[in-house]
């Protein structure tokens, strides 16, 4: 029998600029090539729960052969070119997650033509560019609700034993008029920039230093963190982030592929993603 698998929060970075040699993404870009073997082996399946898909209820994405959703503007012609031609889930997969939904009492949808949008095919294109495994793409809830989600996540956790690697994808900073100000020129005293490095500590700290019920409560009250609100003014983002915990829920964290946005003043804005278990 397989070894449970760990379940990781991934930032996605801008659009498709971690796919197109972007200076700014170079760091992210190497992490996302070289992270597939936190789940210390290849897996049977992916759920990916992106930030780009919302939905009233949690939906899962049932295509055989999921199409590309270009779901990003203004960005070079090769943007919109990109293909990840990995198969949507099983049939069998599909119903096993609506019944651990059902179980729990969480409302569930399909899909059947969604395609990948790029909080799914960005990271995976960098993650498992092979293609060929399986991939469930799941919404988060319109709700935004962090209790929601980290129960959403509970619900799934019985995956990790059945060789599905669960996946969140967002990003721990999410404000783009704040990190392009900073960019524009704004040194490290930067509000933007102040908030940022808040929120990343706290939310390693949190992450990496408490498990279970502990971790839940601070993530739940993430909105009350130093930096939260400024770093996430909706928080999208961040929701992917209480699945993966949700999933985890004893097993501890620890911070991987850390990156920063740099101004031409020498501010760094950083970022951070999590695997757990």
């Amino acid at each position: 029998m397989n070894a449970r698998l760990p379940t990781i929060f991934v930032t996605h970075g801008g659009g498709p600029l971690p796919l197109l040699g972007d200076p700014q993404h170079a760091k992210l870009t190497k992490f996302l090539k070289g992270s597939s073997s936190l789940a210390g082996r290849k897996p049977a399946a992916l759920l990916m729960v992106t930030a780009h898909w919302e939905e009233s209820v949690p939906t899962i994405g049932t295509s055989p052969a999921p199409p590309m959703l270009y779901d990003y503007g203004g960005f070079p012609p090769e943007s919109y070119q990109l293909k990840y031609p990995a198969p949507g889930p099983s049939h069998e997969l599909a119903q096993r997650v609506k019944g651990l939904l059902t179980k729990a009492g969480i409302p569930c949808r399909e899909n059947s033509k969604r395609g990948f949008d790029h909080g799914t095919f960005v990271p995976l294109m960098l993650m498992y560019p092979d293609a060929d495994i399986p991939v469930l793409q799941m919404s988060v809830m319109e709700s935004l609700d962090p209790q929601a989600h980290y129960q959403l996540g509970r619900a799934l956790a019985p995956l990790r034993d059945e060789d599905v690697l669960i996946i969140g994808s967002g990003s721990s900073f999410h404000n783009l008029p704040a990190m392009f100000a900073m960019m524009r020129g704004g040194g490290a005293t930067h509000p933007g920039v102040v908030a940022a490095k808040a929120f990343d500590e706290w939310l390693i700290s949190t992450c990496t230093k408490n498990t279970g019920a502990a971790r839940e409560k601070l993530l739940n009250g993430w909105k009350e963190a130093p930096g939260g609100l400024q770093s996430q003014p909706r928080e999208e983002h961040l929701i992917p982030l209480m699945v993966a915990a949700g999933a985890a829920d004893q097993d501890p964290g620890r911070v991987v592929g850390q990156f920063e946005f740099k101004s031409d003043a020498g501010a760094e804005l950083p970022m951070s993603s999590f695997v757990f278990g």
